[in-house]
């Protein structure tokens, strides 16, 4: 199913995109309620100044006088801008899932039949359902992360640098530190979830095997057999997570022990009586308290890389289908109601992925108007030949010819309309 070529997260995101592109509005008008929202924060934090300089210990504290209006107004801005950005992100997420799943199940419903006998049912499900889901949601997550906290971080670095850059610079120095612990982080988080995805395919699998097959299970009695095998693949699953939780666990520390290096350097740089005269209460306290408000957006960005990954890693294995070569229908040959006559020629074929033909060298007429059984053992063929003459499957050497013409020159649905199924399987129309 998988690709055999690994795309990078930026190939597949690229790929991604034409499908989000047309929700576009939806994404500007979040992004910059997301990036109003951040300003937000930004600007409240930086009334310390005025408040601890003008505000007390002087005797014109006409400053606390307006600020309580500027909070007011600030948490209201806050407010309507979150309530825009979740809405919007949310818009565009739930466009998105109808869109994949849409393109899922249409691409698959041009599969060949070989396609459906390599892939479980179960985890074909779990692609529609889970994996797009998962591609939506993750990214959106990501999204509003990235803006909100990259908007965060650089509305911080700003107001930092306005007020003191010597202080600043240090944690400059230290973001090529930041950037590797996240690109060494990456890499294990989009492997993990390819592994989730698999396992979860997996766990749909065995669930809807006893489902469906229930009866089969209490006659044979197979209650233990099968709860064993549930067994497994859920704590599969549990151990998949517990890695992910781990790696997700192990970046936080790191990125919050590089960020307090940075906050001990500026406390000593602090101390130096040439930094120390530019310095007032107000704005020692703005660049400090900013700095420790770096650490949330710091955090979030690294919690949101294994989320991203996520996405794109079940984004890859619906590329997977996508890329899939549907059914070849060549056949120009167009026919509203065929005279019957039917022939095999040293036909043989062998089913994808076997080595012993089901079929070898069968020759077979059967006249228009004339009802013919086949009967045989089960796995004798009879199956088979019907698959055949439908063009479920493509023989490997011979001709099946219907009215004189090989079935390959019909087109698939003028042949198809040709015959009445009967199936064995239950269905719902």
């Amino acid at each position: 199913m998988h690709n055999d070529k690994d795309l990078s997260t930026w190939q597949t995101f690229r790929r991604l995109w034409p499908t989000i592109a047309p929700f576009k509005a939806g994404l500007i008008v979040a992004g910059i309620a997301l990036i109003l929202n951040a300003a937000s924060d930004t600007f409240m934090l930086s009334l310390l100044k005025p408040l601890l300089d003008d505000g007390f210990g002087k005797t014109d504290r006409s400053v606390l006088l307006w600020m309580p209006l500027v909070v007011i107004g600030l948490m209201i801005l806050r407010g309507i801008t979150s309530y825009i950005s979740s809405y919007c992100i949310s818009w565009v997420s739930g466009k998105v899932v109808m869109t994949m799943r849409r393109r899922l199940f249409g691409h698959m419903m041009g599969m060949p039949v070989a396609f459906f006998d390599k892939q479980s049912t179960g985890t074909l499900l779990s692609r529609i359902t889970y994996d797009s889901e998962q591609v939506a949601s993750s990214s959106s997550g990501a999204l509003i992360t990235v803006v909100r906290e990259g908007a965060s971080i650089i509305g911080l670095f700003i107001m930092m640098f306005y007020y003191s850059w010597q202080l600043s610079i240090i944690l400059v120095v230290l973001a090529p530190i930041v950037s590797i612990a996240i690109r060494v982080v990456s890499k294990r988080f989009r492997s993990i979830s390819k592994n989730m995805q698999n396992t979860m395919g997996q766990v749909t699998t065995s669930a809807e095997q006893m489902l469906k097959g229930h009866k089969e299970v209490l006659i044979f009695g197979g209650q233990e057999v099968e709860t064993k095998r549930f067994d497994k693949v859920s704590n599969k699953m549990r151990l998949q997570g517990m890695k992910m939780v781990s790696a997700s666990s192990i970046s936080d520390p790191i990125i919050q022990l590089i960020a307090s290096l940075a906050l001990a350097f500026v406390l000593y740089a602090a101390s130096f009586p040439s930094v120390m005269d530019s310095l007032t209460a107000g704005t020692i306290t703005v660049v400090f308290s900013s700095m420790i408000a770096l650490m949330r957006p710091l955090k979030s960005l690294t919690n949101v890389n294994a989320q991203f990954q996520r996405g794109m890693a079940a984004c890859q294995t619906l590329f997977a289908i996508l890329d899939s070569e549907q059914e070849k229908d060549e056949g120009k040959r167009v026919i509203d109601r065929a005279t019957g006559d039917l022939e095999f020629r040293n036909v043989t074929f062998t089913y994808p992925g076997r080595e012993v033909p089901a079929l070898r060298n069968i020759n077979l007429k059967i006249p228009a108007g004339k009802t013919v059984a086949l009967v045989g053992r089960s796995g004798s063929g009879k199956s088979t030949i019907a698959s055949l003459i439908t063009r479920f499957y493509d023989i490997d050497e011979g001709h099946i010819l219907m009215d004189g013409h090989d079935l390959r020159e019909y087109t698939l649905a003028s042949l198809r309309n040709q015959v009445a199924l009967v199936s064995q399987k239950r269905a719902s129309v």
